[in-house]
């Protein structure tokens, strides 16, 4: 039992160092510098800031979308209130998004979009940031 309990232990540990270890993107919202993870999978994308409980102040989750058409997004099982930008295939804000912890409320973006950016909720008003405004570093 307690070797089952430790390989168990040892296993979600790697998982964890793994998880972290991955390279976050360098992204600009202006002249204000982010860090995100990126979503690209389906899996990824589908799992997306779940179950998270917190959420550095520079950090955000950018997701890439396979087709370039109006996306949705929701909250279940994630705990934080977050903001979402919608991004256009440039990387042009198309629609900006307050979402709510835990609500299951299906949020789409106004105008097709190709990537979608979490961060915490309130950070895009803080740093006066709007539909209209250039997100660069995003990879190809």
């Amino acid at each position: 039992m307690r070797t089952a309990l430790l390989s168990s232990l040892v296993a979600l540990a790697g998982f964890a160092t793994a998880h972290a270890s991955e390279p976050l993107l360098d992204l600009q919202l202006g002249a204000t510098p982010l860090k995100a993870e990126y979503a690209r999978s389906p899996d990824e994308r589908a799992r997306g800031l779940m179950e998270r409980t917190e959420l550095a102040a520079d950090r955000g989750m950018l997701f890439r979308f396979g087709d370039f058409r109006r996306h949705c997004l929701w909250m279940k099982d994630t705990p934080l209130p977050l903001s979402a930008a919608f991004m256009d295939e440039q990387g042009r804000i198309v629609d900006i998004l307050d979402l709510q912890p835990l609500d299951t409320t299906i949020r789409c973006s106004r105008e097709p979009a190709r990537y979608a950016l979490e961060v915490n909720q309130g950070w895009f008003r803080q740093h006066r940031l709007e539909v209209g405004d250039q997100v660069t570093g995003i990879p190809d």
